[in-house]
């Protein structure tokens, strides 16, 4: 009886570890993001809305992200790796190429690239003009 109570236990325990696991494993954010700079905020401040479980619907996680290899060199996004802030490289302080020295402006030519192409292409697409991700509403 102790045996069998012993064995139940440890099934239920390793099924326990077993789907938590899994759910870590498949973490992949939130739905959501109002993003906002915090290493070089601009004078005034604009707050923008990301539909973070929209785009994670169409694309690839390594569409947008990617990583740094020990030299600071850009590597490709895989399965597993750790996804930084954007602004852990993106920022003044960095030595970024121009155009790439800020979050702002990496999140700017990254995002408006990728909805005016897919506009001219003729594909649903989100927002292109300012006021579609930095709304009045987000705080």
């Amino acid at each position: 009886m102790v045996k069998k109570s012993l064995s139940l236990c440890l099934i239920v325990l390793a099924a326990v570890f077993v789907i938590s696991g899994l759910s870590f494993a498949s973490d992949k954010g939130d739905a959501e993001y109002v993003l906002k700079s915090t290493v070089d905020p601009a004078s005034k401040t604009k707050l923008a809305f990301f539909p973070h479980a929209k785009h994670q619907a169409k694309f690839d996680c390594a569409t947008c992200h990617h990583g740094k290899d020990a030299d600071g060199k850009q590597v490709a996004y895989t399965d597993g790796m750790k996804i930084e802030k954007c602004e852990s490289c993106h920022n003044k302080a960095a030595g970024m190429p121009k155009g790439l020295e800020t979050f702002k402006k990496a999140a700017h030519k990254l995002c408006k690239t990728c909805h005016k192409s897919m506009k001219k292409e003729g594909k649903a697409t989100g927002p292109t003009k300012c006021n579609g991700c930095h709304r009045k509403d987000l705080k």
